[in-house]
């Protein structure tokens, strides 16, 4: 019940078109009670006592009922739909919002195709137990009443002894409905495992494709939706057997009434059209009681689907605002990490990390794969927040500031470029869509984007497709640029923004990334030299820990980390060239600038 009645909270502001559709209940269960009601004058008055002018007024006043029930019907169907309808939108826009503000570890931990099932299938469920269900309990319940009403005023002690046979439905009616509650959550869970996988094989069909995977994708889909099958096939085996059961128990009430009515009426007790109005306001009676064995199953449904709902409402951000948050002034000065250390579940991947960086200074974060390098510029914006220590920002702990202000200075260009399928517009003015097209035209040239911009069917209302597929490497890469251009934020981070990239494409990027990199305060992670040989500083992180920081050419001298990280990269026969030397460059050098990452 408290499940249900924090559903129920969404229907709180929707109350006024509940209580009409209500009211339209009310004037349907009348006049259902009411055809009940005529039975007995039909019976006695018309064909026992031959009654002229009941023989009229009676096929106008059942005229007369169905119109008022059909009329009435109808509105309570279209307020009840337009009830639970807002409800699941509203619904659906809270979790999709509050997902937004979940941190980037929830985000990682739980499969894409999960959340997708939760805002969809799930919530599908939850609307079938706000409006079908809510809709039918009224309806039947009010159906109920008035019925109980007719058949009480005929005959209330057959209406006692045929009461009794009632406590025998509820019986079935709690059972199966726990057991659908219980295959529902199992069906709901093995959809969200379908979907995850489902959007994984389409989103990844070129790799798919590339390794011959086919019928390995398609036996793996295959035995998720089987399993699918079967446990939708439990579900419909509780249906299907709930309804004989009512109908057997309703048979029984209704030949013990028969039986007891027709002995009444044989001894006089009772008159014939008395006792069919009975059985008929009886019989009438029990079709909402046997629906509302079927509203039982659907709201277990529902139930079932908002427990999965609620429990990422429920879900805290781990990254929010303090109470007191304020918001960080323009970036002036320094950025500082004073011994940051950072966990990620029971892995530690950053160490004491003291580092300062001051305003304008380029400084490139290099070492192995693995090594926390993206983790640590990730706590800038924070997408995480440290296990340890701090992040100061002109002496400003970005925890004591506002989320907001603290990314509104921070602009990144990542190697997985993330581009949405809409316009080339829209997507350089991401983040400020409000823009004007001179302000998006500046940025694309900057980033070296215009030409191919305009080489396009449509220029900047060219649809780029579902991540920007219809585009090159090269081109997203750029877009994405453009975007940080147009952001014009003072902290930049570049994390490996050229690595995926071919020689010719690359060399246009980076030209790009020196025209955004001017004047800001940039963090370059790359493992390849044309990225880091003009950056002020090179730190060198290996296991979390800056083991070394300083110049190229002092680095070099050192002969510590970075010296054989260079030389295992740039030498050739062992002989180390300097970032800025004129001669030819190696062939090993060449073939990494290539594309050939480590």
């Amino acid at each position: 019940m408290e499940l249900y009645k924090r559903i129920l909270q969404f229907v709180r502001p929707y109350w006024f078109r509940l209580l009409g559709a209500m009211i339209c209940m009310m004037f349907v269960s009348a006049a259902t009670a009411g055809v009940a009601f005529l039975v007995k004058p039909v019976i006695d008055d018309t064909f026992i006592n031959k009654d002229i002018s009941m023989l009229y007024l009676i096929p106008i006043a059942i005229i007369v009922l169905y119109l008022v029930k059909g009329v009435f019907d109808y509105g309570q169907a279209y307020l009840m739909g337009y009830v639970g309808q807002r409800v699941v939108a509203d619904i659906r826009n809270k979790l999709h919002r509050h997902i937004q503000t979940l941190s980037l570890s929830f985000l990682t931990r739980t499969p894409t195709g999960i959340l997708m099932s939760r805002i969809t299938n799930d919530v599908n469920l939850i609307q079938s137990a706000v409006s079908n269900a809510v809709t039918s309990i009224l309806k039947h319940a009010f159906s109920i009443i008035g019925l109980t009403g007719v058949v009480f005023y005929r005959d209330w002690k057959l209406a006692i002894f045929s009461f009794l046979i009632f406590p025998l439905a509820v019986v079935p009616i709690v059972k199966f409905g726990r057991r659908l509650r219980k295959v529902s959550t199992q069906s709901q869970k093995v959809m969200g495992a379908l979907t995850t996988l489902l959007q994984e094989t389409i989103s990844g069909n070129r790799i798919v494709k590339a390794f011959g995977m086919e019928e390995y994708e398609n036996k793996r889909f295959s035995d998720e939706n089987n399993r699918l099958f079967r446990t939708i096939m439990k579900s419909l085996k509780i249906r299907a057997m709930s309804s004989p059961v009512m109908e057997l128990i309703g048979g029984l009430g209704s030949a013990l009434v028969i039986w007891y009515g027709g002995y009444c009426v044989i001894k006089g007790y009772s008159t014939p059209g008395n006792f069919f109005s009975f059985l008929a306001g009886l019989i009438m009676l029990y079709e909402p009681v046997k629906k509302l064995s079927k509203v039982n199953n659907i709201i277990q449904q529902g139930l079932a689907a908002a427990v999965r709902v609620f429990d990422i409402l429920d879900t805290e951000p781990e990254i929010r605002d303090k109470r007191d948050a304020k918001p960080l002034p323009p970036f002036s000065k320094s950025i500082e990490f004073r011994c940051v250390s950072f966990k990620y579940d029971d892995e530690l991947v950053l160490k004491d990390i003291s580092l300062k960086v001051n305003i304008g200074e380029s400084v490139a974060l290099v070492g192995m794969s693995g090594g926390g390098k993206t983790t640590l510029v990730n706590l800038i914006p924070r997408f995480y927040d440290v296990t340890s220590g701090a992040i100061l920002i002109d002496g400003v702990d970005i925890r004591d500031a506002t989320i907001e202000s603290v990314r509104s200075q921070i602009a990144i260009v990542a190697q997985e470029t993330i581009l949405f399928n809409d316009t080339i517009r829209s997507n350089i003015a991401y983040g400020d869509i409000n823009r004007p097209d001179e302000a998006i035209l500046k940025a694309a040239k900057t980033a070296n984007a215009h030409e191919f911009i305009m080489a396009t069917p449509m220029g900047h209302d060219t649809i780029v497709g579902e991540q920007g597929v219809k585009l090159s490497g090269g081109q997203r890469q750029r877009m994405s640029i453009a975007r940080a251009v147009l952001k014009d934020a003072p902290i930049l981070i570049l994390d490996e923004a050229t690595s995926s990239l071919d020689t010719e494409s690359e060399i246009e990027v980076q030209q790009a990334l020196e025209n955004l990199m001017k004047d800001r305060t940039t963090f370059i992670i790359a493992h390849r030299l044309s990225t880091i040989r003009n950056a002020d500083r090179i730190v060198v992180i290996i296991d979390g820990e800056i083991v070394e920081e300083g110049p190229h050419e002092e680095l070099l001298r050192k002969n510590g980390e970075y010296a054989k990280y260079y030389k295992l990269q740039f030498s050739d026969g062992g002989e180390v060239v300097p970032l800025n030397s004129a001669r030819t460059m190696p062939a090993k050098a060449r073939k990494l600038l290539s594309g050939d990452s480590p």
